[in-house]
């Protein structure tokens, strides 16, 4: 069986409220809902983890590097621009991961368009909302049937 982590980072817990005219109003519950049951669909195993401390996000993936998980799904926010450590930890588990954003990063601030994570990444889907996690997905299903 597959195993898939989606990884939401801080702030992503107020989707549906938190400034819809950019991130959309659907919440996170549901974007987690969708995701396990495209995954359950295709025969694979997918657990959501959100936090807004980076120490948790941390440990989250190191602890991928133990517990199955084949593929990485992220979702930093605000950590994009910011967390070596987060990185770091993504860079020494060494599992294939794609970087997901909301909204499009290129078309908002200037500093939203650096990202700490993109160089690593497999990919990155930027700016097609909730439907990036679900295409996420579908990448992730097809990737691991190729190994």
């Amino acid at each position: 069986m597959k195993n898939i982590l989606v990884l939401h980072g801080p702030n992503l817990n107020l989707l549906g409220s938190r400034e819809p005219d950019v991130y959309g109003r659907i919440t996170l519950n549901e974007i987690n809902e969708r995701l396990t049951k495209l995954a359950e669909k295709n025969g694979a195993s997918l657990f959501c983890f959100q936090s807004n401390a980076e120490d948790q996000l941390v440990e989250r993936v190191q602890q991928a590097c133990a517990d199955g998980t084949q593929f990485i799904i992220i979702n930093p926010a605000a950590f994009t621009h910011t967390s070596v450590a987060l990185r770091d930890a993504l860079a020494a588990v060494a599992l294939p991961f794609i970087e997901v954003h909301l909204s499009n990063v290129f078309a908002r601030e200037t500093f939203r368009k650096e990202s700490f994570f993109s160089d690593l990444a497999i990919g990155v889907i930027s700016g097609l909302g909730a439907s990036g996690y679900e295409f996420a997905v579908q990448f992730a299903l097809h990737h691991k049937n190729q190994a």
